[in-house]
């Protein structure tokens, strides 16, 4: 397969309506298995765990409008708050390993409220899905020796890595969105 050949593949992707979809479906299993383990296993979410899911919404909420109607703006749309949600999920989730692996647990330390803005006080709103109970610096959870911050910056590396792929293989390749 030649290079170009490749990129047009993966340019058309962007405008395949099941693309976006498989990114909806993605981020609402991220979000299902986070209610599952804080409601059913009974691990308390601490802030940077609910900031992680909040980016997760963010991916998941970004691939509604081009999964609906995928012409230039929705894609647009879609574009922004992928790659938005994504690197901002993944900066939280560095902070967080950061915190879980201080050396002087003492000084890093997260917020108790979440920073929501005033307009949107999704912990109030929501406080089954948005209310932070639980520490940052506690590993209560690991999957393979690797904590559920960590996971989060390999799933949110990921988003991102094909976040910029796709965008990238689009423009290349259409010289458009």
């Amino acid at each position: 397969m030649s290079d170009a050949t490749l990129l047009n593949k993966l340019s058309s992707l962007s405008t395949d309506k099941r693309a976006w979809g498989l990114l909806f479906v993605s981020a609402l299993c991220l979000e299902i298995a986070a209610l599952y383990f804080q409601h059913v296993t009974d691990l308390r979410p601490c802030i940077m765990c609910i900031y992680q899911r909040t980016a997760v919404f963010g991916v998941m909420f970004a691939a509604i409008p081009a999964m609906l109607v995928n012409n230039l703006y929705p894609r647009l749309m879609g574009y922004i708050g992928w790659g938005v949600s994504a690197i901002w999920g993944l900066l939280i989730a560095i902070e967080h390993v950061d915190i879980q692996t201080a050396a002087n647990p003492f000084f890093a330390s997260c917020e108790f409220v979440p920073n929501f803005p005033s307009w949107a006080p999704l912990h109030q709103w929501l406080p089954n899905i948005f209310g932070a109970t639980g520490d940052c610096g506690d590993i209560n959870w690991s999957f393979m020796d690797i904590s559920m911050p960590q996971w989060m910056i390999v799933i949110f590396a990921i988003y991102s890595v094909i976040w910029a792929v796709m965008l990238a293989s689009r423009v290349l390749d259409k010289r458009s969105l």
